[in-house]
């Protein structure tokens, strides 16, 4: 039996307080990239009870994408906008869930994320980060952008961090590996990246802005 609306918020206000709980229920958050980032924040944005979650890629779910992001064998093809819809509403039956299977691009990019101020960058590729990078930082100032550089390998976890560059941008990871110069992609050390991006979303819907 699915707890009711009122009990969900409840329980998430009984861990959260309501002042904190309040400010993440009527936040929304665009998450730009569904693989090992992107599944892992928005599984985490959604069991802290964000309100609204924008899913955007372009992708379908591959057997290589099980062993760090959030998928399961049977949804092996789906389009990952409607595979991780579906998980999400299991984890988080009332969070306003809104997803576009489309590439980002300088063109799109302003229009898709027009009315989400949380905005998390967690592609793959270096040229599409630099392009959603450069993308909000030149046409959409106003919002907070949390990227992610550095996660490949089993390195320390310890070398993770959160960075602020500027008032509105913030980049995780340990800003030095990268998955074509050695050991791939890991899940427990991609998960660390975004736990952090994930964290820092949270910080700022509180209205903390430090790294």
């Amino acid at each position: 039996m699915i707890p009711s609306r009122e009990e969900m918020y409840r329980a998430l206000e009984e861990r959260h307080g309501k002042e904190l709980q309040k400010k993440l229920s009527g936040a929304a958050v665009a998450v730009c990239g569904l693989g090992g980032l992107g599944s892992n924040i928005a599984v985490s944005l959604a069991r802290a009870g964000v309100g609204e979650l924008l899913l955007i890629d372009f992708d379908t779910v591959d057997i290589s994408n099980l062993n760090r992001q959030q998928y399961f064998p049977e949804q092996l093809g789906l389009p990952k906008t409607e595979a991780l819809s579906e998980t999400l509403r299991k984890i988080a039956p009332y969070c306003n869930i809104r997803s576009a299977q489309v590439k980002l691009n300088e063109e799109n990019a302003p229009e898709l994320l027009a009315d989400v101020p949380f905005i998390c960058e967690a592609f793959d590729r270096a040229d599409q980060k630099e392009m959603l990078v450069g993308c909000i930082l030149e046409k959409m100032p106003e919002k907070y952008l949390v990227a992610a550089s550095g996660m490949a390998g089993i390195g320390s976890a310890n070398t993770i961090r959160t960075r602020r560059i500027t008032d509105r941008f913030y980049i995780c990871g340990d800003g030095e590996s990268d998955s074509a110069a050695g050991l791939g992609l890991v899940s427990a050390r991609v998960m660390v990246c975004a736990a952090h991006q994930a964290n820092m979303i949270i910080r700022l819907i509180a209205g903390e802005f430090t790294a």
